[in-house]
C-alpha cells in the first residue's frame, strides 16, 4: 500500500444468515471505494450469538477464501466485528469530572478520563461493557454541550449510554474471529454500525429511528436532537418469518425461504386472493398450492410483532412521531419485502423508507453492495476510518504498522525540539557531574544514555499533554 493512502479498513458482518466480509479504503472525496468483498452461508450461529465456533470458523474462512477471490493481492489481518444478539443490553450512567486545573481549557484526555471512569459502573454479574457513548455535556451550570474541548470550568461532566453484552458471547465471537487467523480490532453494535451507514447529519438532527432486519434479531436505535438516546434488540428477525412460513404452510425451509424472498409481502390486503403457487411434491407425492394471501398473512403477523417493539421502546424513551421528523429508516436483509413501509408507517405512525449504504460508497462499487443486508458491514468499515481519522488510542494499540498514515500525517519525532526544551537542563548537568565523581568503567561506556533515555521519556510526556499524537 502506497504510503500515501488511507489505510484499509475491513469489516466483518457475522450474522444468523450471512458472514460478510468488505474491505476499502477511503479515496480523495472521502467515498469509500472497495478492494474485496466476499460472503457465505452463515453456520454455528443463532439470534446473533456464536454457538458452535468450529461452524463459525468455517464458514468465516469461506467469507475470507471469497474475498481473496476477488482480489488476490488483497491481505487481511485486523477486522472490525459487529456485535448484536438477546443479550445485549443498555443502561444510562451519569458522570462528573472536577478538574485540576479550571484556568485551562478542557483537553481531550480529560475527557477520555471521564470515559473511562464509566467502565467502572456496575453492572449485573456475567456482563462486560461493550462500548461507553458520551450523550451530552455539561460545564459547570451550561448543559446540552456536544463537544467541550475549549470550554474552561471546574467541574465537566455527561450523560453516558452504556452498551453491555454477555461476557461468554463475546468471548466466543472473539475466539472465532482470532481462530479464524484474524485480530479484533473493535467490537461495534450493529444497529449502530447499520446507523452510520444509512443515515445523514441532517438525519440524526432531525431524530431518527434506524431497524436494521437481520436474519436473527432486529436491531433499532433511536437519535434525537443529534443524540444516541436509546438502543434495542428485537429478538425476532428474517429466520423466524422463515419458519412461521415453514410451520404456517407445511413446507420445507429452503422452500419457505424462496417463497418468503420472491412472493412475501408484509401486507396482506396487498396480496391477490385468488394467486397460488405451486410447490413440487416431495419423492412422488401431489404438488401443493400455497395461496399468496395466506403467505402474507403469515409475514404480517410477525412483522407487526417486531414493528410493536419499535413503538415499545418508542415509548420507553417519551418519543413519537412529533419527536422523530426523520421518521423510521428500515435496513438490512429484512427490509426488502414488498409493502413494508406502509406496514411500518401504519403500526408505528412515522415516515418509513427504506436506508441503503449507496451514499458512502465510491461510484466504483459492486452494485451488489448497495443491498440494505450490507448495511452493518459498510457502517463497521465507517467505524474504523473515523478512530484513524480522530485518531483514537485503540487504532494504534495493536500492529499499529500495518496501519501507514496517510499524506497529511506525519509520526512525531522527539529529537528535533531538543534544543528548544530548557526544564530539564539543570537535572542533565546534575547527571554529568554524578558521572564524573563516579568511579570510571570503560573509556567505551556512554554515561548520559541511560538519562537520555529518562530525558526523552519526559519530552514525550509534554508532547501528550498537547492531546494530539500527530502533527497534521
Amino acid at each position: 500500500m502506497n504510503i500515501n493512502e488511507s489505510p484499509i479498513i475491513v469489516g466483518l458482518d457475522i450474522g444468523t444468515t450471512k458472514i460478510a466480509v468488505i474491505a476499502g479504503r477511503k479515496n480523495e472525496y472521502g467515498k469509500l471505494e472497495i478492494l474485496g468483498f466476499g460472503r457465505s452461508e452463515s453456520n454455528g450461529v443463532q439470534h446473533g450469538k456464536v454457538l458452535n465456533i468450529d461452524h463459525a470458523i468455517k464458514a468465516i474462512h469461506q467469507a475470507l477464501k471469497n474475498c481473496a477471490a476477488s482480489n488476490t493481492e488483497l491481505e487481511i489481518g485486523e477486522v472490525y466485528v459487529g456485535i448484536a444478539g438477546h443479550h445485549i443490553k443498555s443502561i444510562q450512567t451519569r458522570g462528573d469530572l472536577v478538574r485540576q486545573d479550571p484556568e485551562v481549557e478542557i483537553r481531550r484526555t480529560e475527557i477520555e478520563t471521564l470515559i473511562n471512569d464509566q467502565k467502572k459502573s456496575f453492572i449485573p454479574p456475567g456482563d462486560e461493557i461493550i462500548e461507553v457513548i458520551p450523550q451530552d455535556f455539561k460545564v459547570d451550570n451550561i448543559p446540552n454541550i456536544k463537544d467541550p474541548i475549549g470550554y474552561i470550568g471546574v467541574k465537566v461532566g455527561a450523560n453516558f449510554h452504556i452498551i453491555t453484552g454477555d461476557r461468554n458471547a463475546i468471548k466466543n465471537i472473539k475466539r472465532a474471529v482470532e481462530r479464524s487467523s484474524l485480530t479484533t480490532r473493535d467490537l461495534v453494535l450493529q444497529p449502530l454500525a447499520s446507523a452510520s451507514a444509512v443515515m445523514s447529519e441532517m438525519d440524526m438532527e432531525a431524530g431518527v429511528a434506524i431497524l436494521d432486519i437481520g436474519g436473527g434479531t432486529s436491531d433499532l436505535a433511536i437519535f434525537h436532537e443529534g443524540i444516541l438516546k436509546h438502543t434495542a434488540v428485537i429478538p425476532y428477525g428474517g429466520e423466524n418469518i422463515t419458519n412461521d412460513i415453514k410451520v404456517g404452510l407445511g413446507v420445507m425451509k429452503a422452500q419457505a425461504e424462496a417463497l418468503k424472498v420472491q412472493f412475501g409481502s408484509a401486507l396482506a390486503t396487498e396480496a391477490n386472493a385468488n394467486a397460488f403457487i405451486t410447490i413440487p411434491g416431495l419423492r412422488g407425492m401431489p404438488a401443493k398450492q400455497i395461496s399468496v394471501r395466506n403467505l402474507a398473512e403469515i409475514i404480517q403477523a410477525r412483522m407487526e410483532e417486531i414493528l410493536d417493539f419499535v413503538s415499545f421502546e418508542l415509548k420507553k424513551v417519551g418519543l413519537d412521531s412529533r419527536s422523530l421528523n426523520g421518521g423510521l429508516i428500515i435496513t438490512g436483509g429484512g427490509s426488502q419485502l414488498k409493502h413494508l413501509i406502509q406496514l411500518s408507517e401504519y403500526v408505528t405512525g412515522l415516515n418509513a423508507r427504506i436506508g441503503f449504504p449507496n451514499e458512502h460508497l465510491a461510484p466504483n462499487h459492486l452494485e451488489e453492495l448497495k443491498a440494505p443486508m450490507y448495511s452493518t458491514c459498510i457502517g463497521l468499515m465507517l467505524k474504523g476510518f473515523n478512530d484513524y481519522d480522530n485518531q483514537v488510542k485503540r487504532y494504534y494499540d495493536a500492529n499499529p504498522q500495518k496501519f501507514e498514515l496517510n499524506k497529511k500525517t506525519k509520526e512525531v519525532k522527539v529529537e528535533e525540539p531538543v534544543a528548544e526544551v530548557e526544564a530539564p537542563v539543570d537535572t542533565f548537568e546534575q547527571e554529568e557531574q554524578k558521572q564524573k565523581k563516579s568511579k570510571a568503567k570503560a573509556a567505551s561506556e556512554t554515561p548520559r544514555e541511560p538519562f537520555w533515555d529518562k530525558f526523552k521519556g519526559r519530552l514525550i510526556d509534554l508532547f501528550k499533554e498537547e492531546d494530539d499524537h500527530v502533527i497534521k
